[in-house]
């Protein structure tokens, strides 16, 4: 994705907003090597916000309502590779941090199944920082 954005005149390397280690986010990570367009990009970070917040309201409700309180912070990142993307899901869960993976239905842009965007969250910045922090920003 960094790569069609790039194409498009924007910045190859983004500035990092400061980071705030104690208040709540999720982190959407979308599969890089992908190379989707800016709208289909959008759709399927929106489905890994949807499904976050359903598997919140279901099992991490004090975590769901922090996030709801301070604002909704939500951070999207890239991932430059599947193998990257499921090295982040294996050591997200290990810490028992809240993990979606969207798998598209193949009906536009890619095929079947293809995992698109992992989703993180909501949890503690500092927590998903120390798993996400070096990915370049969306």
């Amino acid at each position: 994705m960094r790569g069609a954005w790039a194409r498009r005149g924007g910045p190859s390397l983004p500035n990092r907003p400061p980071r705030d280690a104690s208040g709540y986010k999720i982190v959407l990570v979308v599969r890089g090597e992908l190379r989707l367009t800016e709208g289909k990009v959008a759709v399927q970070v929106a489905h890994a916000a949807v499904m976050l917040f359903q598997e919140a309201q279901r099992r991490h409700r004090d975590e769901l309502d922090a996030w709801l309180a301070q604002g909704q912070k939500k951070i999207a990142v890239v991932a430059p590779t599947l193998d990257e993307l499921d090295r982040l899901a294996r050591e997200a869960r290990a810490r028992g941090i809240p993990t979606v993976l969207v798998e598209d239905a193949g009906l536009t842009e890619v095929p079947p199944g293809t995992k698109t965007v992992l989703g993180l969250g909501p949890a503690r910045g500092g927590e998903l920082d120390a798993i996400t922090g070096a990915l370049p920003l969306l």
